[in-house]
């Protein structure tokens, strides 16, 4: 087998989840995290629009995002269901990290274009970081759920009105060693071939 894509496939099968509270809180270079967007960079992306966008939160940066995260969450802590506990874990969560990339997608202007391709190719700029996390030996976590869809996120990262929030990527050195990988089924019982 060709060493190239031995190496590709260790990779791809080896790559896990690894969330900020299994990091060992340790920073990683920035230079190092410059790798991770670069690999994002050479993402396919139809027209050339390259529509992906980063926000990096380093050092004070995670602070000012786990505020974010708590008030959104709980934004009035006078109610009588505040919940202390949710608010401290999600505000310190960030804390635990090395970086925290947003990701967002910045829409083209070309209407033949569908904002779905530009979706696409944002993930596939995300599948690029976290295979170039787990081969650089670094723990990462590509987080959604709701807040990570909302115009609040979407302006937190800077972007504009016709633009789209997709989410938050932890990074962090891993405390754990790296989980073992499984599948529910075979890619066989996932495919129909055509031959006519």
């Amino acid at each position: 087998m060709n060493e190239h894509l031995k190496f590709l496939k260790e990779i791809i099968a080896e790559r896990r989840t690894i969330k900020p509270d299994q990091f060992t809180g340790e920073r990683v270079d920035d230079l190092i995290i410059q790798q991770v967007l670069d690999a994002a960079n050479w993402a396919p992306t139809h027209g050339y629009t390259e529509p992906w966008r980063f926000t990096v939160f380093t050092e004070d940066g995670l602070a000012t995002l786990g505020d974010f995260l708590a008030n959104y969450d709980q934004p009035n802590r006078d109610v009588e269901d505040f919940n202390q506990v949710r608010y401290d874990r999600l505000r310190n969560s960030p804390l635990k990290c090395s970086h925290v990339i947003g990701i967002g997608m910045k829409r083209g202007d070309n209407p033949k274009i569908p904002e779905i391709e530009e979706i696409c190719a944002t993930a596939m700029a995300v599948q690029n970081m976290w295979l170039t996390a787990h081969a650089l030996g670094l723990g990462s976590y590509w987080s959604t759920g709701a807040k990570a869809f909302t115009p609040e996120m979407r302006d937190l990262f800077g972007l504009g009105e016709n633009d789209l929030s997709l989410g938050l990527f932890f990074i962090g050195k891993p405390a754990i060693p790296n989980p073992k990988g499984r599948r529910i089924s075979k890619v066989e019982d996932k495919t129909t071939w055509v031959r006519r």
